[in-house]
C-alpha cells in the first residue's frame, strides 16, 4: 500500500476522502476531533504545492438533499484549522463543481458537498465514482472510519485513478493495527460496552492471539448469567447464553485468561444520581441493574493489566455517561494510560471516554474508526485497504 508521504504529489489536484461525519447541532460542530485528525495529511499536501478537493459524508440523508446535513459548518471549521479559505462546492459532482475544481490553483482547497446526497455513494455506483474522479489527478484515502464500507468514494473511485494512496491518518491506523498480528506479550484484550453480540467476532478471532481477555460493561452480565447467577434487571442477551458458555470453555481449552467482574455498582437505572451500591457478582439484587464494575474488579483487572506488553481496549466498563457509574471506566483508563505497554484504543464510546478525561496523550494510539476498528479486530479484510493494496 502506498502513502502520501512517499508519493509524488507536487502540484497535483488531489481528491482526498476524509471522515468528517461529526456531530452538529444548530449548525455548530460539537466535536471536531475527526477534522483535526486529518490536518497533518492536508498540510503535507499543501506544503508539496498540491491543490486539494476534499470529500466526506455527513449523517444519513439516504440519497436526498437534506440542508441540515450540509458540510457548510465543516468547511468553515476547516478554514479555521488550516488558516486558509476553504470553499464549499454546491454539490459533489456536476458541471459547476467540476468548474470549481478545474479552477483550483496549487495551495487552494475545495470541499465537496455531502457525498451521501447521492444514492450512488453507498451503492458504490461506477458512474458516480467516475464523476467524482473527474475532479482530481490522484486519489487519497484518509478516512479509516469508513474504510470498512464498499462505497464509491472508498472503493469504486480507485478504478478511475492511476495514482491511489493512503493519507497519514490511514497510514498510522494501518501501522498500529498491524502490530496486533505480532504483538508484544502478554497481549490483553479489554472488551466492554453493552452487547456481547457486537463483540462476538472480536472475541472469537482474538481467542487464538491473546493471552488474556478482560470483560466489562453490560456484556459481562450475559457471561455472569451463563455461569448460573442471577443478574437482577441488568441488561442481558439471553439468546447468547449458550454462546457465552462456548467462549468461556474455549478460553479454558486454549489457556487464555478470561476475567469477569467480581463485583458491580448496582442501581435502579442508568439515570439515577444516588442509591447506587457495591454488590458481589453472586448477589446482584433482583430489583437492581449492574451498571459499572466495582472496586474489587478494578483491583483484579489492574493485577492482570500491569503485566501487559500490548493492550487493545474497546468498550467502557459501565454507563460512564452518568457520573454515578463512571468510576470503573475512569479507573481502567487511568491505569492503562499509565502503563508502559503498547496501548491501542478504539470504538466511539471508549474514544469519547478518553477525550472526556483529557488523557489522550497517555495512549500509544487511539483509532478514529468504530466499525472499521471492530472489523479489523474480527479479522475481516477492510474494503478501503484492499482497494488501495490492489493499486500496488
Amino acid at each position: 500500500m502506498k502513502f502520501i508521504d512517499t508519493e509524488d504529489i507536487g502540484g497535483k489536484k488531489l481528491l482526498i476522502r476524509v471522515d468528517y461525519n461529526v456531530p452538529i447541532k444548530n449548525q455548530e460542530i460539537q466535536d471536531d476531533n475527526r477534522i483535526k485528525a486529518s490536518i497533518p495529511t492536508l498540510k503535507l499536501a499543501l506544503e508539496k504545492n498540491a491543490s486539494l478537493i476534499i470529500c466526506s459524508h455527513l449523517g444519513k440523508p439516504k440519497g436526498k438533499i437534506v440542508p441540515d446535513l450540509s458540510l457548510k459548518p465543516v468547511a468553515a471549521r476547516l478554514s479555521e484549522l488550516l488558516e486558509i479559505d476553504v470553499a464549499l462546492a454546491p454539490d459533489c459532482i456536476g458541471s459547476e463543481t467540476e468548474a470549481m475544481a478545474q479552477a483550483l490553483k496549487p495551495g487552494q482547497v475545495l470541499m465537496l458537498e455531502n457525498l451521501r446526497f447521492h444514492e450512488g455513494e453507498q451503492k458504490n455506483d461506477s458512474e458516480f465514482s467516475a464523476q467524482l474522479a473527474k475532479l482530481g489527478q490522484a486519489y487519497v484515502n484518509d478516512a479509516f472510519g469508513v474504510s470498512h464500507r464498499a462505497h464509491a468514494s472508498v472503493v469504486g473511485i480507485t478504478d478511475h485513478f492511476e495514482q491511489c494512496m493512503g493519507g497519514l491518518l490511514l497510514k498510522k491506523e494501518w501501522e498500529y493495527l498491524s502490530r496486533i498480528v505480532d504483538p508484544a506479550r502478554p497481549f490483553i484484550l479489554i472488551s466492554g460496552g453493552a452487547k456481547v453480540s457486537s463483540k462476538l467476532g472480536v472475541l472469537n478471532n482474538l481467542m487464538d492471539k491473546v493471552n488474556s481477555m478482560i470483560i466489562g460493561g453490560a456484556m459481562a452480565n450475559t457471561f455472569i448469567k451463563a455461569m448460573g447467577y442471577d443478574v437482577g434487571k441488568s441488561l442481558v442477551e439471553d439468546h447468547l447464553l449458550d454462546e457465552a458458555q462456548v467462549i468461556m470453555q474455549n478460553a479454558r481449552d486454549k489457556k487464555v485468561g478470561f476475567y469477569l467482574p467480581v463485583d458491580f455498582i448496582a442501581g435502579d437505572g442508568v439515570d439515577i444520581q444516588d442509591g447506587a451500591e457495591v454488590v458481589p457478582f453472586q448477589n446482584i439484587p433482583s430489583d437492581k441493574m449492574a451498571l459499572d464494575i466495582g472496586p474489587a474488579s478494578c483491583t483484579l483487572f489492574a493485577e492482570v493489566l500491569t503485566k501487559a506488553g500490548t493492550i487493545v481496549w474497546n468498550g467502557p466498563m459501565g454507563a460512564f455517561e452518568n457520573r454515578t457509574f463512571a468510576q470503573g471506566s475512569y479507573n481502567i483508563a487511568d491505569l492503562v494510560g499509565d502503563l508502559p505497554a503498547e496501548t491501542i484504543v478504539g470504538g466511539g464510546d471508549t474514544d469519547a471516554l478518553i477525550h472526556k478525561m483529557n488523557i489522550t496523550e497517555k495512549f500509544s494510539f487511539i483509532s478514529t474508526g468504530g466499525g472499521s476498528f471492530m472489523e479489523f479486530l474480527e479479522g475481516k479484510v477492510l474494503p478501503g485497504f484492499q482497494a488501495l493494496q490492489q493499486k500496488g
